[in-house]
């Protein structure tokens, strides 16, 4: 790992993650959820509600946060809230370590797997997710949750045909 190094998110790095995921999703511009995205961030609570509970990983860059993960559970499960990477310093791995930091994190808290929903026509969500082990999870075995999830979703406007749930076993290496 090369110039940057992952540490444990702390409250403190609230606001600056917000800001990263805001520029990150100016990587969407143009894309048919960008609306939905540009007015959808994560409030800084749940940043600070994940590092208190240890779920909160951070990139960071000559003392400089510069992306994150964020999971919690849903229905007993592990599911990935939230990773972004600063644009400016993205296909350099950071996302992949981010993810696979987070997913042994969630293993080591007894998780069997780890959810999340992301775009299907977007090179940088589900086929890096598929390339890292993720598997598209058919409607028919989501859980409550995640059905009350894209319920809301689509009531906030996102194009629900370009949404895909996936989910990887943990313990297997990506």
């Amino acid at each position: 790992m090369t110039g940057w190094s992952l540490r444990p998110g702390r409250a403190a790095d609230a606001a600056i993650l917000v800001g990263i995921e805001r520029r990150a999703c100016e990587l969407l511009r143009g894309h048919e959820a960008y609306p939905v995205f540009a007015r959808s961030t994560l409030a800084a609570d749940d940043h600070v509600e994940a590092a208190a509970r240890g779920r909160l990983w951070v990139a960071e860059s000559g003392g400089r946060a510069v992306g994150y993960a964020l999971y919690s559970c849903v229905d007993g499960q592990a599911y990935l809230v939230q990773m972004d990477v600063d644009p400016d310093h993205g296909r350099r791995g950071i996302g992949r370590a981010l993810l696979e930091h987070v997913c042994a994190s969630a293993a080591g808290e007894g998780f069997e797997r780890i959810t999340l929903v992301t775009l299907r026509d977007v090179p940088w969500n589900a086929s890096f997710y598929a390339s890292a082990g993720f598997e598209v999870l058919e409607p028919a075995r989501y859980t409550p949750s995640m059905h009350a999830m894209l319920v809301e979703e689509r009531g906030l406007g996102f194009p629900m045909h370009l949404r895909v749930v996936m989910q990887r076993w943990l313990g297997r290496p990506g």
